[in-house]
C-alpha cells in the first residue's frame, strides 16, 4: 500500500501540516493523518490540494474554440454562435472526438482538474443514423478519458426538439436519439462502468426547450431504476430569450417550472441558471441541486451574469465547469466568476459576502463540494474514503512565493501567471509530473493531424 507524506495540504477540516496519505490499491485513500511522521512515505513535492471537478463539459466543443471571433452584421449571441458548433460538428466522426477528447482532458489534468463530467449530446452519424454500435460516441470520449487517466461521469444526454414547439432542424439531427434508444445506452454505459471507480454514469436532459415536458420526468424515473443515485444535469436560463420562450410555451420560467413539476433535488445539476428570479433563487437553492456555473463560456457568449451573492446568500450549491473550453483552468473559472460579481456590485470580494475569509479558499472549496456531487463521485476531498486525487502546487512558482494556506490559494486564483500546477495523482496514479502529461507529445500529435484535417 503506498504511503505519500505532505508538508502542507488542504483537508476538509481545513490546512494541515506533516498530513500522511495511505492509498490502496483501487485508487481510494484508506487512511489521511496529519502531525505524522515521513518515515517511509514519498515526499510529495510541493503543497496537496484536492483535484478540481469540471462539472459541465462538451469535450468536442474543444475543437472549435477560436472560430467564432468574428463580427457580426447583428450583435452576435449565443444563437449565432450556435451556427458556427453546427456547422463544426456536422462531420466529426468518432476517432475524430476522441482525439479532440484526450486533447482536452490532458489540458484539464495539467491544468489541475481530476474529474469531468462530460454533458454529451452527439450521438448519431452525420446524417442522423445510428453507428453500428449505438455508443460510438460515448465511447470515443470514455477512451480519452481512461487513454488520459481522468476520472468521467459520463452523462448521456435526451436532445428531441429544436426549440419550443420547434422541431428538429437538420443541422441537429445527430443529437437525436429517442427515449427508449438513449435509455438502451445509458444501461449499457452502467453496466461497462460497474466496478471502475475512475467512471460513473448519468443522465442528461439537454434542456426545457429541447425535451418534451411529457418525456422528461419519465426518463429520470427510467434512469433511477438503472442507478437511483444517477446525477441529473440540464441547461436552464442561460439565455434570457430561452426563459421567454419557455415561459410563452409553459407558462412558467425554466426553473420555476422544474421546481412545480419534476423531482428536482440534490441528485440534480442546474447548468447555468443565469437567468433565474428571486423565487427561483431560493427555490432551486432549497432544492439541494448544485447550479453548475461555467464563466467563462458564459462571459464569451455573452450570457449574462448568476446572481452569486443572492445564491449563496440562500445556502445555494455552486461548482464551476469549462462547457465550450475556450478556457480550461479551474482558477480561471472562479476569477471570472468573482470579477464578473464585482463589475456588478462595483465591490470587491463579494463571494466572502462580509465574511473574514479568504475569497480564493471559499470559491475553491465550494467548487470541490458542488463538483463532487454534480459528478456523483466521491472526490473533491482528501480525505478517506475518497479518490486519491491529489493537486501538487509549486511553492516556489513565483505566484506562490512565500505564500501559505488560504493566501496561497488566493494568490493561485488571483494573480497567476503560468500554472504553478507540477503534479497530480488521480486515483493513485501520477498522470503529470513536472508539468508534463505522460502522453502529452502523441496525443498532441493526433490532435494536430485531426484539426489540420477537419479546417482543410
Amino acid at each position: 500500500m503506498p504511503s505519500y507524506f505532505a508538508h502542507s495540504a488542504l483537508l476538509p477540516s481545513g490546512w494541515s501540516d506533516a498530513v500522511s496519505f495511505s492509498i490502496d490499491e483501487q485508487g481510494f485513500f484508506t487512511s489521511v493523518r496529519p502531525d505524522a511522521d515521513p518515515v517511509g512515505a514519498d515526499i510529495l513535492p510541493g503543497v496537496a490540494v484536492p483535484g478540481a471537478v469540471n462539472l459541465h463539459s462538451h469535450a468536442f466543443q474543444r475543437g472549435m474554440s477560436g472560430l467564432s471571433e468574428r463580427g457580426e452584421a447583428e450583435a452576435g449571441t449565443f444563437w449565432s454562435w450556435r451556427d458556427v458548433m453546427y456547422d463544426f460538428v456536422s462531420s466529426l466522426t468518432p476517432d475524430d472526438v476522441e482525439a479532440i477528447a484526450a486533447q482536452l482532458y490532458v489540458e484539464m489534468l495539467r491544468a489541475g482538474y481530476t474529474s469531468v463530467v462530460e454533458f454529451h449530446y452527439l450521438h448519431m452519424d452525420p446524417v442522423g443514423g445510428p453507428y453500428a454500435t449505438l455508443g460510438a460516441m460515448s465511447d470515443a470520449v470514455l477512451w480519452a478519458a481512461s487513454a488520459t487517466g481522468i476520472g468521467i461521469t459520463h452523462v448521456p444526454t435526451l436532445y428531441r426538439k429544436g426549440g419550443f414547439d420547434v422541431p428538429v432542424m437538420d443541422a441537429q439531427r445527430r443529437f437525436v436519439m429517442d427515449p427508449d434508444m438513449l435509455l438502451l445506452l445509458l444501461e449499457g454505459l452502467v453496466a461497462d462502468a460497474a466496478g471502475d471507480p475512475q467512471r460513473r454514469v448519468g443522465l442528461g436532459l439537454h434542456s426545457l426547450r429541447a425535451v418534451p415536458i411529457e418525456e422528461l420526468v419519465p426518463m429520470v424515473t427510467a434512469a433511477w431504476a438503472v442507478d437511483s443515485e444517477a446525477p441529473i444535469h440540464i441547461h436552464v436560463s442561460e439565455q434570457r430569450r430561452e426563459v421567454e420562450e419557455c415561459v410563452a410555451a409553459l407558462g412558467a420560467r425554466p426553473v420555476e417550472w422544474l421546481v412545480e413539476n419534476s423531482p428536482l433535488d440534490s441528485r440534480w445539476c442546474a447548468i447555468h441558471a443565469t437567468h433565474i428570479s428571486p423565487d427561483e433563487i431560493r427555490a432551486l437553492a432549497v432544492s439541494g441541486a448544485v447550479a453548475g456555473l461555467c464563466p467563462t463560456t458564459e462571459a464569451n457568449l455573452g450570457d449574462g451574469l448568476f446572481p452569486l451573492s443572492e445564491f449563496l446568500g440562500t445556502g445555494g450549491t455552486i461548482g464551476i465547469g469549462s462547457d465550450s473550453h475556450v478556457t480550461v483552468d479551474p482558477v480561471a473559472e472562479l476569477r471570472m466568476l468573482e470579477y464578473g460579481q464585482r463589475l456588478l456590485w462595483e465591490s470587491r470580494n463579494v463571494a466572502a459576502r462580509g465574511h473574514d475569509r479568504s475569497t480564493g479558499a471559499f470559491l475553491y472549496q465550494a467548487a470541490l463540494e458542488g463538483g463532487a456531487r454534480a459528478a456523483g463521485r466521491p472526490v473533491g476531498a482528501l480525505a478517506e474514503g475518497h479518490r486519491a486525487d491529489i493537486v501538487i502546487l509549486d511553492p516556489d512558482h513565483p505566484t506562490l512565493a512565500g505564500r501559505a494556506g488560504d493566501t496561497l490559494l488566493d494568490s493561485w486564483v488571483f494573480s497567476a501567471t503560468g500554472s504553478p500546477v507540477s503534479d497530480v495523482m488521480v486515483g493513485g496514479r501520477w498522470v503529470v509530473r513536472n508539468g508534463h502529461h505522460d502522453s502529452e507529445e502523441p496525443i498532441a500529435r493526433t490532435y494536430r493531424t485531426t484539426m489540420q484535417r477537419l479546417r482543410s
